[in-house]
């Protein structure tokens, strides 16, 4: 074990993948807050916060081994999704004159990053202070995208053990991304059921309407009056997999806006969402069967872009150009009420 700005670190095997990839397991652990972090998808597998009286539980839905992330892949448990988190409609956009035909894996359309998308890679990892950097290479016509992606997530952990996770990216060739942590919180513990009776804010004043094959239709509606207003904290409830548009822009000094904040009233942890990006999308995990977690055994809160923006020039842009780095920060801070 070492020690780096204050976070404890170490590393451990985590046996291999189907294939006899090895896979590797980063712990962290500052200010009462442990986190564990795969080399397989760049998973967080494990969040343990503490709660009001005292005790640390798990507060993100993981698998214990790396064969449960292959044996149930869908639902991207704590994984980094990528190049293009949520949906592309027609698995297909036009960049610069160019049509490019990405890999339709959810019907016709393409759902966060593709068939192999970067939650099912074994990614390059390496300490640094305090924290883990974690790195792959996309290569030119990944999953259809144009140009070859040079990739890393760096999770590191802040004061009051705030997870931080920072992405970088660049490109030979103009392309498109959209990352995202698809993280899944239940704040009473991860084997505590149903998560909807939990208190939820989004600082949002709008949402981003879907049509039947939960592509956004180009509209920007209002939560005001609709079951999407969660600009005043209240039970999180089913039936969501939508994107909001966030109010509270980053400050113009580099500081990261509040997106979120999930409040357990039994534990009393609370759990502030910040962000670099323009959206969040919610999703209370009502499809889940049992195998391995119940229905909404675990609530979303994924930062992002627009789902479709490459297809959607009013949405705020996800291009990527050869000359620039992307950079993109989301912070989840936990404290206790």
């Amino acid at each position: 074990m070492t020690t780096s700005a204050d976070t404890a670190i170490r590393t451990e095997d985590f046996g291999a993948l189907a294939d006899g990839s090895p896979v590797a397991r980063w712990t962290l652990e500052r200010d009462g807050v442990r986190v564990r972090v795969l080399t397989y998808g760049a998973i967080v597998q494990t969040v343990e916060a503490p709660g009001r009286d005292g005790s640390r539980a798990p507060v993100a839905l993981g698998l214990p081994d790396a064969g449960g992330y292959e044996e149930f892949p869908g639902p991207y448990f704590g994984a980094v999704v990528g190049r293009y988190a949520n949906r592309i409609g027609g698995a297909s956009f036009v960049l610069d004159g160019t049509a490019h035909r990405l890999t339709a894996n959810e019907g016709g359309t393409h759902l966060h990053g593709g068939a192999r998308g970067f939650d099912k890679r074994v990614w390059d990892a390496v300490e640094v202070a305090g924290g883990v950097r974690l790195s792959l290479v996309s290569a030119d016509g990944d999953e259809g995208y144009p140009g070859r992606l040079d990739f890393s997530v760096t999770y590191t952990l802040g004061p009051g053990g705030a997870l931080r996770l920072e992405y970088r990216a660049v490109t030979d060739a103009p392309t498109v991304l959209n990352p995202t942590s698809h993280l899944y919180w239940n704040l009473a513990g991860a084997d505590s059921g149903s998560a909807l009776g939990q208190q939820l804010r989004i600082a949002a004043e709008h949402i981003t309407p879907v049509d039947a094959a939960s592509v956004p239709t180009g509209e920007v509606a209002p939560v005001a009056g609709t079951r999407f207003d969660f600009r005043r904290t209240r039970a999180v409830g089913a039936g969501y997999d939508h994107n909001f548009v966030l109010t509270e822009r980053t400050a113009a000094d580099g500081g990261d806006a509040v997106a979120a904040e999930l409040y357990d009233a039994w534990s009393g942890r609370v759990l502030t969402v910040r962000t670099t990006e323009p959206g969040l999308q919610l999703y209370t995990a009502d499809h889940f069967d049992g195998r391995p977690f119940g229905p909404c055994a675990g609530i979303a809160l994924e930062t992002q872009h627009f789902p479709d923006s490459p297809n959607r020039p009013e949405f705020p842009s996800t291009v990527l150009r050869p000359g620039e780095e992307f950079v993109s920060r989301t912070e989840y801070a936990f404290s206790v009420r």
